[in-house]
């Protein structure tokens, strides 16, 4: 079992320094803390819209409090 997490907390670090990687090349971004932010929602956004795929299946006439062009999946 720690090794599964080990493997996981590896894959998740790796993502994430490519992340960095691909957002230290935009000239948009202007520093670190800016793109600790942007990271930050990015993966909010992700994780929402999985709990939000199980909601829409078990909670009957669930509705987003997200408008359509901030969803993870419109990204």
């Amino acid at each position: 079992m720690a090794k599964a997490h080990q493997r996981i907390n590896m894959a998740i670090a790796t993502l994430v320094k490519s992340i960095q990687d691909i957002m230290q090349k935009d000239t948009g971004v202007d520093g670190d803390a800016q793109r600790i932010s942007q990271l930050t929602w990015l993966l909010f956004l992700k994780i929402f819209d999985d709990k939000e795929q199980e909601w829409d299946f078990l909670v009957p006439g669930y509705q987003s409090p997200l408008a359509e062009k901030y969803r993870w999946s419109n990204i």
